[in-house]
């Protein structure tokens, strides 16, 4: 029953998806890489269609039948930004299954889920499906400034699926899918010492108060269109796709009842990829799959910074008032720091895998040819009217003006390699070994663009000189080798089946995110020196019998900095910020027969999900202790309908789940707290 990508957190070792106070901000680690910014550590596919962007990737996953987690860089097959592996999401087929199937659920926090959706044949080779959905949630956490809840939310979408099949080897897929998203603020609390202005307290420890709006909005399209023929000895594939993203966020960037600033950030983008794989089809010995790989993406971006009247008194006027001698003064109240971006890129790629079986042995070598060009086109201005007194006499109007408009561009060009022998005792049970090298695209720091322009302004103000800003526009891309020795299990005729592998990852550049020290008012990616990454997962799920399944998975990863010094502090050991060292879920249902023909099954759920230590910053002063959150459930379980009454985080445990800095103040956001439900599904 996972619905989202951020709950595979409960039943895959290794991999964790906060949930974040906004689905934009859809962050993944796995085996303690990731990022919280920009560039994904690990692809999603949905009906064989990539999905680019990772803001997109916390969207609503109505009907998945089934969801692929492949762990460990996955470069040779799917790509850039697969260095911890794919999600590939597989939704129901029409010609499989026929029927209507709907959805009613509500919970805590005044939330509601409805989704409908219809399968049906056309004719014996041709399905239709059609998908409705809607999410909307009242939020849990309170805004002390306005007396309302901060993280609302409301998710509407819809998909439409067709399926052809030719009797000849002709396969034909389309999917055309649409979502609209609008969300409250952030749930972030404020957690330094109490902030006193004009003599009073504006906002205290662990308080959730600011005064201008917080919302994201987000608008995507996306069609995916596969055609396939199988010949006698191979199939060739096409996977065409375009996407469209249209979204908008709004943030009071201070999080304080004071009026520092505000951040307008627009977006528009356009993608298309194309996909064309040919493969073997008679591999009993050998086989081998050719692809090429191309995509285009068009980005815009409009991103204004308004500094109102706290933020120009104290992040302006007293950083340029230092000399004696001059002293500015200015009598707005809104600053704008106004920046628009112009983001092209496109790339492509050659890849090939063989696979050889010898008996018990099972060989695979695949390489890719990978090439992608980036450009940031940008715009750059802001203008401020000020008074200048000097040597205490009268004040003298001057106009500051920056107007700038500059491009800059990257291009990559990598190999990817990848080599894995596996022996086989029989269909289940296996011992493998691999070795694989990731890589992952490296950007622009379009967030620190307001910071450059404030700082550009003080220094003007200062100096009378134009400002040399330091290299912090761009980063570079990340590289890994990944060395991994696992296996599957089963015995007891299938009763309890399993999975293990033990993992060293060496990383170099790894990106990282990281808060400008200082007043700075936004975040920027940049490159660690040397990385290392070290851990083991187990996953078992055992049948004693039929009516009765547990499932545990357990994930350990060790991930520290080899050699990171930023010119403030040397890194060297400390362990990286964000990833968690533990993950662990464990899950017991058990199913009761009632007996009476037209009730059904009685179903019981427990269960636990757990994680930590996170830590914050790469200090390793701030961190997450370990946490467990108690879930269950009670269901009626029919083939026609079931009805579920639920509890999550039922121990009610109190936890963090993210941790930043905004003008040197430091905020986190509370996970969610207990939550009940009830959910009805009827399938017709």
């Amino acid at each position: 029953r996972i619905g989202a990508l951020k709950e595979l957190s409960q039943t895959v070792p290794n991999f964790h998806a906060p949930d974040y106070g906004s689905r934009m901000t859809s962050s993944i680690y796995v085996r303690g890489l990731g990022a919280r910014i920009d560039q994904p550590v690990i692809g999603l596919n949905i009906d064989n269609v990539p999905v680019l962007n990772k803001d997109n990737f916390d969207t609503e996953l109505a009907d998945a039948e089934r969801i692929e987690v492949l762990r460990g860089p996955q470069s040779t097959l799917y790509g850039r930004n697969t260095m911890g592996g794919v999600v590939n999401v597989y939704t129901l087929s029409p010609l499989a299954y026929q029927g209507v199937r709907l959805t009613a659920e509500y919970g805590s926090g005044d939330s509601y889920r409805f989704r409908a959706s219809s399968y049906c044949k056309l004719s014996p080779d041709l399905g239709m499906a059609v998908t409705g959905y809607y999410t909307r949630t009242g939020g849990f956490f309170d805004n002390l400034y306005t007396g309302e809840k901060c993280d609302r939310e409301r998710l509407g979408g819809g998909r439409w699926k067709l399926q052809w099949r030719n009797r000849k080897g002709l396969r034909i897929d389309n999917t055309l899918s649409f979502s609209v998203l609008d969300q409250g603020g952030y749930p972030y609390a404020y957690v330094g010492e109490e902030i006193v202005h004009d003599g009073q307290v504006v906002i205290r420890k662990g308080e959730i108060s600011y005064n201008d709006p917080c919302s994201y909005r987000r608008t995507t399209v996306s069609d995916g269109l596969t055609v396939r023929y199988d010949a006698e000895k191979f199939a060739v594939s096409s996977i065409t796709s375009y996407q469209y993203s249209d979204d908008a966020m709004i943030l009071d960037q201070d999080f304080t009842p004071l009026s520092y600033f505000t951040l307008k950030q627009a977006r528009r983008e356009h993608t298309v990829t194309e996909d064309v794989v040919f493969r073997s089809r008679d591999g009993r010995r050998y086989g081998w799959l050719f692809g090429a790989f191309g995509f285009y993406r068009r980005g815009t971006m409009e991103a204004p910074v308004h500094f109102k009247r706290t933020g120009i008194e104290k992040l302006i006027l007293e950083n340029a008032n230092t000399s004696p001698d001059l002293h500015y003064t200015m009598d707005a109240d809104e600053l704008p720091l106004c920046s628009d971006f112009r983001m092209p890129s496109y790339g492509a790629a050659l890849y090939h895998e063989s696979r050889f079986t010898l008996g018990h042995w099972r060989i695979t070598a695949g390489i890719r040819a990978d090439y992608e060009c980036t450009r940031l086109r940008y715009h750059s201005k802001a203008g401020m009217d000020c008074s200048l007194s000097v040597n205490g006499g009268a004040p003298a109007p001057i106009r500051i003006d920056i107007d700038e408009t500059n491009e800059i561009a990257h291009s990559y060009t990598e190999i990817l390699p990848k080599f894995s022998v596996m022996y086989c005792f029989d269909e289940m049970r296996n011992l493998y070994v691999s070795v694989a090298r990731g890589y992952k695209a490296g950007g622009f720091n379009t967030q620190m663009f307001s910071d450059i322009l404030q700082e550009k302004i003080k220094w003007q103000m200062a100096s009378g000189i134009p400002y040399e800003e330091p290299d912090l526009m761009s980063y570079e891309p990340e590289y890994s080798w990944n060395y991994e020795l696992g296996g599957h299990f089963s015995c007891m005729d299938g009763a309890v089946r399993g999975d293990f592998a033990v993992f060293w990852i060496d990383v170099r550049d790894q990106q990282l995110t990281v808060f400008p020290a200082g007043t700075a008012t936004g975040r920027m990616m940049t490159n660690a020196g040397r990385t290392r990454s070290v851990g083991a997962e187990a996953a078992l799920q055992f049948a004693p019998w039929q009516l009765l399944e547990i499932n545990t998975a357990y994930g350990y990863t060790d991930a520290r900095f080899v050699r990171y010094d930023n010119g403030i502090g040397d890194f060297k050991d400390n362990h990286i910020p964000y990833a968690p060292q533990h993950t662990f879920s464990a899950g017991v249902a058990w199913t009761l027969p009632t007996g009476v023909k037209w009730l059904g099954d009685l179903v019981l759920q427990a269960g636990v999900r757990c994680a930590g230590r996170i830590w914050w910053n790469e200090e390793n002063t701030l961190s997450q202790p370990f946490y467990a959150l108690t879930d269950a459930s009670v269901r009626i379980e029919h083939k026609h309908y079931s009805l579920d009454f639920w509890g999550r985080n039922l121990a009610g445990t109190g936890y963090d789940v993210f941790y930043f800095k905004s003008i040197g103040n430091e905020f986190v956001q509370r996970g969610r707290p207990r939550t009940f439900g009830i959910t009805l599904n009827i399938n017709i």
